[in-house]
This record gives C-alpha cells, structure tokens and sequence, in this order.
C-alpha cells in the first residue's frame, strides 16, 4: 500500500515520542486526530448548473486552546492530508509557545478554473458547513494553498451573519480593513529569515553573501525571495510549478516580483539556465527554501542536495528518510515546525487584535515576531544539545522539536485530565 502523508506525519511523531518518557496511552492519544469532518455541498455556477464539492475540517488537538490553520483550495486535497497537517499545526503552535491547537480544513476544486462569482459560492457555503465546528473560541481557520484575504472576508462575513455580529475573530489573514493584522502577508517568510539568521548565527556566520535557491513562488516563496536578499544574501534559483531558473551570479529579486505580478512563470526570466522544479533543489547553494508543497526532498534525491541548510517554508517538504540521509551528510534542516512557525504566530496576533479591538503597527508585529521565533529557535537549539548528548549525532533539529512540542502538549494533555 502506498504510504500517505498521514503515515508520515504519525511516523515523525512517533520517532520523536520515543525519545521522551511518554507513556503508550498518551501516545495514542496524540497520534490521532480528534475530529475529522467530512461535507459535501452543492454550489450554484455561473452557467446555472449545480456542482457538489467535497472539503474536510480536522481538528488534532486542543488540550493547550482552540484550534488554528488554514484553509487550502486545491485538486489535491485528501483527508490524509488534512489530518497530517492539523498534527503538525499542533506541533509548530507548541513550539513557539502560543496557545492553539492544530486544525486544517481543505476543498476538493481547482480554484483557478472557477470565477470570482463561483469562488465566493463555494467559500460561503463551504463556512456554513463547517460552521459547527469553527468559532473564534473553537477553530480559527486561515488561509493557505490557493485561498488568501478575500476568501478569508468572505468566510468572516458568512460566519458574521449566522452570529448576527461582525465577528472579526472567526478567522485570520483577513483584509487589514476589517480587521487584518498589518505584517501578515510575508509572516511566513520572516519567520524563515529570523530562524536562518540565528542558525548562522550559532555558527559565527551572518547573511551576508550567502547563496539562496527557492522551490515555490507563492506567497512564502516569493517574499522569502525579498527578504533575504535585503538581508544581503543572493538569490540564485527559483522556480514556480511550471519551471525556473538558476543563476550563480544572481537573480533580479525586483525583476521576478514583477513576473508574479504579471501572472508570468519563473521560467520566462531571461537571465540563467532553465530548471525544474525537481532540479532546483540539487542546485549548488548555501541555503535552499523549499516553498512548495510535500515529499519534496525524497530519499531518491537527498544526497544530492548541495545546500548546507535547508528552511523549510513548505509544510512536509523532506521525508523521514531524507532526513536522515541529510543529517549524516551534515546538512541542517530548519523543520517546517518551527522555520513556517511566522505565519501562525502572526495569524495569533491578529486574533489577540480582534479580540482586543486594539490593533498594532507594523514596528511591533515584526519586533513580536522576531521575539517568539529567536526564542523558539534557542529552546529548540538547546533541546537539541540536550538529546545529542544522550543519544548522539543521529538526533537532528526536527526531532529536537518535536520533543519540545510533544512534551508541551502531553504535559496540558496531562494536567487537563481525561474526561468524564
């Protein structure tokens, strides 16, 4: 049987479960998702016929809040894959210490066949179905793949008319204008950066010169692009799903920008040699940011990974066997737990706005968020030494976190109770 993403999300839990003093039953407990809800809902089209969709809301645990993640459009949307990312949003909310559980929800479509009219269908009957599980006390639902501010307005609106009051709190990634947290957009990425700049850091290195490719071109792709070429390092390759380009020399950051802007593939830049997405990620390189999407970094092509560090913007881009094909090999993976962690950090800033009907600039947004990534990078840092010295070199930055998180959710797991 071909493994799943859910097999490999359980199996990363599981391997780090047993390097702590866990006992059997709370591990079962965590290694299952504590709701799956499964809807089909008909949406009226453009040329009056009638479709059903498929989507999913998981929600993995909520022993240390209510629940958060995104929402994803996409072709490939399954049920595993929901789940596998509800647990890791249990772990990467754990690790930098705010108080959420994971959740994730997901639309079997292809937005990019549909109309603005068909999309707003679909993401207003989509929330009322799933209305019964989701609530600025319960699920706080996000944008993700394919989904963004206005389909996050939309959702916020439709939940606002059930409650009878604009209910700014139901969602994030929201317009500023109606309740957006400035800094939202290149959360993501900024948290990548804060996280590459204290492991340089811990190396006696800086930024400065470092050579950078990236696979994916989306949201956290594109600004992570941004943002590390201002913080002085050289973007060499990029590349979106329809190919890219590699360039030692480096690439026109402003350049590729207006490319996305002009809805124009990576490939169409005029400077370097064509890649593909796969071939991206063997180009020689200092840091590689896989952006994109899962099982990414295989064991079929890790050895040939050129990058002496890997950030992880993309959730599940490396598999456990290219895991560990990289750590004997030397190469530092910043796991998707903790380098992604800026885009729910934020996310749980503008819900504390919400909340509060106070609302920050931008200066403290980024000085937050520059806070709780330098000190989950350092707790993590120092679990890792911790582990190292009791079980040697073969323990690597995923595993340390995810003890760190595991710990953090068993232990409110724990002093919770099991009820009745």
């Amino acid at each position: 049987m071909e493994r799943t993403i859910w097999d490999v999300a359980r199996q990363q839990f599981f391997e780090a479960a047993e390097l702590t003093d866990l006992d059997d039953d709370l591990k079962e407990i965590l290694s299952q998702c504590n709701r799956d809800l499964t809807v089909r809902f008909p949406v009226c089209m453009d040329d009056g016929s009638i479709r059903v969709f498929e989507g999913y809301r998981v929600q993995h645990n909520q022993a240390r809040g209510p629940t958060k993640g995104g929402i994803r459009f996409s072709p490939e949307v399954t049920l595993d894959e929901v789940r596998a990312l509800a647990m890791w949003m249990t772990w990467k909310t754990a690790v930098v210490k705010i108080p959420y559980g994971g959740a994730k929800g997901g639309v079997i479509c292809d937005p990019h066949n549909m109309s603005l009219g068909e999309l707003e269908n679909l993401t207003r009957r989509y929330a009322t179905e799933i209305s019964i599980i989701v609530g600025r006390e319960k699920d706080i639902p996000a944008p993700d793949v394919n989904t963004n501010p206005q389909i996050m307005a939309w959702f916020m609106d439709t939940l606002s008319m059930r409650s009878g009051f604009s209910d700014t709190g139901v969602v994030t990634g929201k317009p500023v204008e109606i309740g957006g947290s400035l800094g939202r957009l290149d959360a993501t990425s900024r948290g990548c950066l804060y996280v590459a700049e204290e492991a340089l850091r811990e190396r006696g290195e800086t930024l400065e010169g470092k050579t950078v490719a990236i696979q994916g071109f989306g949201n956290a792709g594109s600004f992570a692009a941004s943002l590390f070429a201002r913080a002085g390092a050289r973007v060499v390759a990029v590349c979106d799903s329809q190919g890219g380009v590699y360039n030692s020399s480096g690439l026109d950051v402003d350049r590729l920008m207006r490319l996305k802007q002009e809805s124009t593939t990576m490939a169409e830049y005029p400077d370097g040699d064509r890649v593909d997405p796969k071939q991206l990620l063997e180009q020689p390189c200092d840091i590689l940011i896989p952006a994109a999407v899962e099982d990414q970094i295989t064991e079929a092509n890790a050895d040939r990974i050129q990058a002496r560090i890997v950030v992880e913007a993309a959730n599940g881009p490396t598999t456990p066997e290219a895991d560990r094909i990289l750590n004997e090999r030397g190469v530092t993976v910043l796991p998707d737990v903790l380098a992604n962690a800026g885009g729910v950090t934020v996310s749980y800033f503008e819900w504390v706005q919400d909340l509060g009907s106070f609302f920050w600039d931008e200066e403290r947004v980024y000085r937050e968020l520059k806070r709780v990534m330098t000190a989950a990078y350092r707790d993590m840092s120092a679990e890792l030494a911790r582990l190292q010295g009791l079980h040697g070199p073969r323990i690597n930055h995923r595993q340390a976190a995810y003890v760190l998180a595991i710990q953090r959710v068993a232990r409110a797991t724990q002093l919770r109770g099991i009820y009745p």
